[in-house]
C-alpha cells in the first residue's frame, strides 16, 4: 500500500510531482537518501549530509530538531519497561541482574535506533516537502526580537 501526500500550494502544481510518503519514511529508516534510496543519508553517526552522492538532492534542509531524540525515549522506554516488568513477575531476579541487564539493552538499544529514527522524519519531511525540500524557496524566518534600548534620560 502505498500513501502519496499532497498538500495544496506544494511544488505538484510547479511539475514536481507528489512524493510517496511511505517510501521516503522507509528509505530514512533505512539511512538511504529518500529520494533515491541509493545515497546514503549520514556521513558520520548523526551528520547528515548536505547532498546525495547519488541523485544530488539538496539534504541539509532537515529540521528534525528534539523530535528523533524524544521518539527514541519513547520506543525505548516502553520497550524496556514492559521487559523489565515481565522478567520481574516471571523470575525476580536480584537488582544486580536487571542492572546487568537493562543497563546495557537501554544504551544500544538508543545508540541503534537514534539515526533510524532521525532518518525516518528527515523521509517524512522530504516527502511532504517541508522545510526547503520542494521546489520553491526557504520560508524566511522570523526576525528576532530586539532587546529593548535603555535610553539615558527619564529615570
Amino acid at each position: 500500500m502505498s500513501i502519496i501526500v499532497e498538500k495544496s500550494g506544494s511544488p505538484a502544481s510547479s511539475g514536481e510531482g507528489p512524493r510517496d510518503t511511505w517510501q521516503a519514511i522507509w528509505r530514512g529508516l533505512a539511512q538511504r537518501c529518500p529520494a533515491c534510496g541509493q545515497g546514503r543519508l549520514y556521513g558520520k553517526y548523526l551528520k547528515v549530509e548536505d547532498a546525495c552522492a547519488s541523485c544530488k538532492t539538496e539534504l541539509h534542509h532537515h529540521r528534525a530538531d528534539d523530535a528523533p531524540p524524544y521518539f527514541t525515549m519513547f520506543v525505548v522506554g516502553h520497550i524496556v519497561v514492559a521487559g523489565v516488568l515481565a522478567v520481574e513477575k516471571n523470575f525476580a531476579p536480584s537488582l544486580l541482574v536487571h542492572v546487568a541487564l537493562w543497563f546495557p539493552l537501554t544504551i544500544g538499544l538508543s545508540l541503534w535506533l537514534l539515526p533510524r529514527i532521525k532518518g525516518g522524519l528527515i523521509g517524512l519531511q522530504w516527502a511532504l516537502h517541508m522545510h526547503g525540500f520542494g521546489s520553491g524557496p526557504e520560508p524566511a524566518q522570523p526576525d528576532p526580537i530586539p532587546a529593548p534600548s535603555h535610553s539615558e534620560g527619564g529615570r
